[in-house]
Formats: structure tokens, sequence, C-alpha cells
């Protein structure tokens, strides 16, 4: 069996991407790294090889545990890859999302324009 498999394959098979079409935009967007060189998404994955990832605002860092050609379930991810993302990289995401959308009473209608532009102050400043 091949032992070899492109990061843009692997990056789906463990789910870290929706499709692979997604993965190979992100590595030729240049937001998938081994250390600080961008990678194709060509490039073979070898067992070990630690790789960061751009995905939307969360920046995180892989390591392979062994090569994988297919889609996996969830719970088999752990097999094939580890996550090293710092935690406070996940708190970072989540007071981020927390305060990206305010949330206004059902049946409040739209707000009035001077509650947007306190809105956008309270956001954007």
């Amino acid at each position: 069996m091949d032992e070899t498999v492109r990061i843009d394959k692997y990056l789906w098979a463990v789910r870290l991407f929706k499709t692979r079409a997604q993965a190979t935009e992100a590595c030729r967007a240049g937001q998938v790294k081994m250390g600080q060189q961008v990678l194709k998404p060509s490039h073979e994955v070898r067992v070990g090889e630690v790789y960061s990832l751009s995905i939307e605002q969360l920046h995180k860092t892989i390591r392979v545990e062994a090569p994988l050609h297919s889609r996996v379930g969830a719970q088999l991810v752990p097999n094939f890859m580890t996550d090293l993302t710092p935690k406070e990289e996940y708190e970072r995401i989540q007071m981020v999302r927390q305060y990206a959308f305010e949330k206004r009473d059902r049946g409040a209608g739209r707000p009035t324009k001077r509650e947007r532009r306190e809105i956008e102050e309270f956001k954007y400043k």
C-alpha cells in the first residue's frame, strides 16, 4: 500500500475541511504551512510532520500520525492526527464568536438608526 497521500486529500480525510476542493483552495491561498514554507495541494504527507493551518480565524497546528486515503468518522480522527493547537487559540475564537453577533429580543424588529450606530461603535471601536 502506498504510504504517501496528498496534503489536500489528507486535510479533507481528517475532517478539517468539508470538501477536498476547500482543502485545495486553502493550500493555494497559502493557508497551509509547514514551518514557514507554504505547501502546494500536491505536497506528500509523511508521518510526524507538523502543519499550521488557517481555517477562517482559527490557527490550528496538527501533527500527522498516519497517512489516510479516505475520509473517516470523527471518532477515528485522533488515530491519524494529533491536534497541537494551544488552548488559548480556542478561547480566543470562542471570545470572537461570542462578541461577533449582537442578540436582539424576538419581535424587537430592526434596529433604529441610533441603535445601529451604537452597535457599530461598540463592535468596531
